[in-house]
């Protein structure tokens, strides 16, 4: 869990500003204050002073961001109560999944549909566009997080979106983050909802994880946000290996 926790504290800073406050790395994405791309990290073991964690929200309330924290709980077994403690709240608790290349399971692409890298910026607007309405998001993709996603694939980051043969649409589409230490994160696994099970996302996954695994991950992992797609993850050969927790201060 140590190992994997390192990769997201090595991965999150890279294209956003950092700042260490007390034993957190907190992380603030340029241009934008989605809660989800401006969090904290904590370090292993850590067991904050309520004054370590009123800094921790100072340094958020500062760029008018909200306080949050996201971590594996296994590293800092004793940090959430204290967070509690101090205001914050829990938004969500999500299983951890893993995936060795001895326990993959490929999966057929579903007839009608093509997986393939974006090939432009207007593929990756496209495939945004889509995964952004399948979280329930706004489709509209700016200019700078197209030049943003475009610039992580020089990291390593693979991305892949799902085509429909017969009208051109791109109706999904996810990423593998780059492999560092042997390790990589699946993410951003989404689908429209009209085209919803047919194992497209099962598709998505196996082949961004082969492909991880082919690069030289030893491990892929991956945070499914509901019990429907952690079956979809477990399918491929993902299994349970710990959880993730999400807590901020409104």
């Amino acid at each position: 869990m140590s190992a994997i926790q390192t990769y997201v504290r090595k991965t999150a800073p890279r294209g956003r500003d950092t700042e260490q406050v007390g034993p957190f790395l907190a992380t603030y994405a340029r241009g934008t204050d989605h809660p989800m791309l401006n969090y904290a990290i904590p370090d292993d073991g850590a067991k904050p002073t309520a004054a370590e964690i009123n800094a921790l929200t100072g340094a958020f309330r500062r760029r008018d961001l909200l306080p949050r924290l996201e971590y594996f709980t296994d590293v800092a077994p004793e940090l959430e109560k204290l967070l509690v403690d101090a205001g914050y709240a829990l938004e969500r608790r999500v299983p951890l999944m893993t995936c060795a290349p001895a326990d993959r399971v490929d999966k057929p692409v579903p007839a009608g549909i093509r997986l393939r890298a974006p090939e432009s910026g207007e593929d990756v607007r496209r495939m945004r566009s889509a995964q952004n309405t399948a979280f329930g998001e706004s489709p509209e993709v700016p200019d700078e997080e197209v030049e943003r996603l475009q610039s992580g694939v020089e990291s390593g980051v693979r991305h892949l979106l799902a085509e429909d043969t017969a009208t051109g649409a791109v109706v999904g589409g996810g990423l593998a983050l780059e492999i560092v230490d042997g390790t990589t994160e699946i993410a951003g696994i989404a689908v429209l909802e009209a085209y919803r099970g047919r194992g497209i996302a099962a598709a998505l996954t196996a082949r961004l994880t082969r492909e991880a695994h082919e690069a030289g991950a030893n491990t892929a992992f991956l945070t499914p946000g509901d019990l429907g797609i952690g079956n979809v993850y477990a399918r491929v050969g993902y299994r349970p290996a710990g959880e993730c927790v999400h807590l901020s201060m409104s």
